[in-house]
């Protein structure tokens, strides 16, 4: 059975790397190790507050979502609009997997675990496929987070990395989508 390996970096893993390689030099030179000791920035999931705040963020993210023209209930794409009107007693569930990718991706202690694995760590081109999300889609559900995080009042570091975190997934989201020509 052959495994998929995935070689992309991905957000945490760079920033990982930039956190381990000081740390490294500075203990290679104990000379100066206690001059260049700091105190390391927090994690983006603790400056969004943690899992409460972050639940609270996605919940009203994912309400305004079926309420967004665009993407929602009144969709012109009809497996967003079906899911939007017909799926929504799967919403509370939906929500819950939101907020661990959310703590998962900003470096808090919750891990995202995907209900259909794909190729990808995240499985999300797999949890989107059949909704044929297109970009366009893709960009209002990135706007619509936007708003969310304003509303939060999210300062704008943290909602600069949220969506940082959100665009990194946009070929896998849109995997689905195939252009009607």
């Amino acid at each position: 059975m052959k495994t998929a390996v995935s070689t992309s970096i991905t957000r945490r893993s760079v920033v990982a790397g930039l956190t381990v390689a000081p740390m490294a030099l500075a203990a290679a030179d104990s000379t100066s190790a206690q001059a260049n000791q700091t105190t390391p920035e927090n994690s983006l999931y603790e400056r969004l507050g943690g899992v409460f705040a972050i639940a609270a963020v996605v919940d009203h993210f994912s309400d305004a979502i079926v309420k967004n023209p665009i993407v929602g209930q009144t969709s012109e794409n009809p497996q967003l609009r079906e899911w939007h009107t017909k799926n929504l007693g799967r919403l509370p569930g939906l929500k819950f997997m939101r907020t661990l990718w959310v703590c998962d991706v900003s470096g808090g202690p919750f891990k995202f675990t995907a209900t259909k694995p794909g190729t990808t760590p995240l499985g999300l081109e797999e949890a989107h496929r059949d909704l044929r999300i297109s970009p366009a889609e893709f960009d209002e559900v990135a706007a619509e987070l936007g708003r969310t995080l304003d509303f939060a009042k999210v300062p704008k570091p943290e909602k600069a990395e949220v969506l940082a975190a959100f665009a990194a997934h946009k070929d896998e989201v849109t995997a689905g989508y195939v252009k009607q020509g």
